[in-house]
């Protein structure tokens, strides 16, 4: 039998394309099975709510084992940039909502997200550098707050 009220808060702490969509996806899919669901963004993760940056989120190639591009080339000028442009194309051809609109899916199906208050100070943003839909910024103890009886997936 399935447990009511499941609940489920996801960290995310990356900014690349790559990084952003399995955290993305995985919240998506908790509202479709009709589960709570926290998003909480740090450090890098940021990017992914911040108005200047969601449009352009790169691929992390430099580091990547699993890359199909050589170790030489990968840290070569123009590589993420092309990789994110062979992604992006192939998430159009698969018709995936962009990050914005998985942003604004998510909060429309009852998503909550949040901003980590320590990485705002860190990268000197505001609220008002954020997506609309970024309810608050919070700290690490309001996120433990209300990820209380949660399962917990950090990305």
């Amino acid at each position: 039998p399935m447990e009511a009220n499941r609940k489920v808060s996801i960290i995310v702490s990356h900014g690349g394309l790559d990084e952003v969509y399995p955290a993305l996806i995985l919240a998506n899919g908790a509202r479709m099975e009709g589960i709570d669901c926290v998003l909480f963004f740090t450090f890098y993760g940021l990017d992914a709510v911040t108005e200047s940056k969601v449009d352009s989120l790169h691929v992390n190639m430099v580091g990547n084992p699993t890359s199909p591009v050589p170790t030489m080339l990968m840290g070569l000028p123009g590589m993420e940039t092309m990789a994110a442009k062979m992604m992006q194309s192939k998430m159009t051809d698969l018709e995936l909502p962009t990050a914005r609109e998985m942003i604004e899916i998510l909060d429309e199906a009852g998503a909550e997200i949040y901003g980590c208050l320590l990485a705002m100070d860190m990268f000197g943003r505001t609220q008002d550098d954020l997506l609309p839909q970024v309810k608050d910024i919070i700290t690490v103890g309001d996120f433990y707050d209300m990820s209380e009886g949660s399962q917990i997936i950090f990305t």
